[in-house]
């Protein structure tokens, strides 16, 4: 199938490269990179500073693979049509539905985070009520659609650059007792330094190096806006190469301004690392500003994420057709498929509020796990779409080799295991529900092939 791009002109492609590359910075930084970072640094110390740039390299080999799927063959339902097309329709369906449940799962980690976040100065008022404003804000950006959403995230994507922007400028006055003293700097002399826990402790965090990376299933979502589709490799090459310089520029300095032992899982690294600089009082203020910007931004990329899959998933036929209907007035709504992620989303927020703190980050964790499963699935389907060079083959089996090694890292840590565990009953529970499908999607050929 050739580009859909060419011939009459696309009304919806408004996009130019940067501005996708900006809606995928603003997509993708979010409370994995302000929060879970604290998580990786705890589990191998400096090493994070290699895991991150790991986790980097994978998602570009990801992103680049997909854009190139864009680029040949345009599609509203991006990976999941692409893993249809590629294997069949139990692919599509699989891709969707383990993409959909993991998402769902995420937005309600991100909006149960910016909760707690704002009680850091509204410590009376109950963690629900945060919860369902920040919840009917998301729906709000949701309604607005593609075009103003792209110019939303582009605006939070300048907003969160330019608060981690502002953390590298105090941690360099910092260290060089421009301000506040000078603290005393530790830089590893050895391996055993740079790896205190272990390759083991370093295996584990591989998982939250990559979880501070999702978010390139929206840009690539979006990507079907693109004024010129082929330039979607180049955004997003752009995108990894400023998002890489700024997490591993910020992680250095924090680890330079504090000992990786110090940080508390439960706190942001950056925070925690300007803690003992004098004359700074307000910048737990704006830094917590910025990271409930970051996990709303990130939310709100996962609501329009989600609810464009499930329209495409019913428009194919592998969810009910009401899903796909849409408003008939000038700005068009699939209500039905915003409704049952706003149904999602509400469970999510219940779930996550009732359930104890360790059992929450098991489910977050299982949510990270099936996207990398998502990726993986990318990596494998690829070379049916497209026919790949000698170098993408390299980087092919680079990428999977990667993300394999991330999930496998989680079988080694008390944290992340029950996890893996949980991802894999909700992969069963989709694939049953494949098998007791097949039989009828067979039906359906041999009439439709009649």
């Amino acid at each position: 199938m050739g580009n859909k791009s060419s011939g009459a002109k696309d009304e919806t492609a408004h996009l130019a490269w940067w501005q996708l590359s900006l809606i995928g910075v603003g997509c993708t930084i979010g409370t994995g990179f302000f929060l879970a970072s604290s998580i990786a640094i705890k589990m191998t110390g400096p090493s994070v500073i290699l895991a991150f740039i790991m986790a980097a390299s994978a998602t570009y080999i990801v992103f680049e693979a997909l854009a190139k799927m864009i680029a040949k063959d345009p599609q509203k339902g991006s990976f999941r049509t692409y893993a249809k097309k590629a294997y069949g329709r139990w692919a599509g369906f699989t891709s969707g539905w383990v993409y959909w449940c993991s998402e769902i799962l995420i937005i309600g980690s991100q909006l149960t985070a910016i909760s707690l976040l704002s009680k850091f100065w509204f410590p009376n008022v109950k963690l629900w009520i945060f919860a369902s404003i920040y919840a009917v804000l998301g729906l709000i950006v949701l309604f607005i659609g593609a075009k103003a959403f792209g110019k939303l995230e582009s605006v939070f994507a300048v907003m969160k650059i330019a608060a981690i922007f502002m953390f590298i400028v105090i941690a360099i006055l910092a260290l060089t007792g421009v301000i506040g003293g000078n603290p005393k700097t530790e830089i590893p002399q050895s391996i055993s330094e740079f790896f205190p826990k272990g390759f083991i402790g370093f295996w584990s965090a591989l998982l939250f190096a990559f979880y501070a990376h999702g978010g390139i299933e929206v840009m690539s979502i979006m990507a079907i806006h693109l004024k010129n589709k082929e330039d979607a490799p180049k955004s997003g090459k752009v995108m990894l190469g400023l998002l890489g310089l700024i997490y591993v520029t910020a992680l250095s300095l924090a680890l330079l301004l504090m000992p990786y032992d110090k940080f508390r899982e439960d706190k942001s690294p950056f925070v925690e690392a300007l803690s003992g600089v004098n004359n700074i009082e307000f910048f737990p203020h704006v830094f917590t500003a910025a990271i409930i910007i970051a996990g709303f931004s990130t939310m709100s990329a996962a609501l329009f994420s989600v609810t464009t899959i499930l329209v495409t998933i019913s428009e194919e036929g592998d969810a009910p057709k009401i899903f796909s209907k849409q408003t008939k007035k000038k700005f068009k709504m699939p209500l039905p498929a915003i409704a049952l992620t706003s149904t999602g989303l509400v469970l999510s927020i219940i779930t996550s509020l009732l359930l104890p703190g360790k059992v929450y980050e098991y489910i977050t964790t299982a949510a990270a796990l099936m996207l990398l499963y998502n990726w993986l699935f990318i990596l494998i389907m690829y070379h049916r779409l497209v026919k790949p060079t000698a170098f993408d083959k390299v980087k092919r089996v680079i990428g999977m080799i990667l993300i394999v090694s991330a999930v496998s890292g989680t079988l080694f840590h008390q944290t992340s295991r029950p996890g893996f565990f949980i991802s894999l009953i909700f992969l069963a529970v989709i694939g049953i529900v494949v098998l007791l499908l097949r039989k009828r999607w067979k039906k359906e050929e041999t009439q439709n092939s009649a």
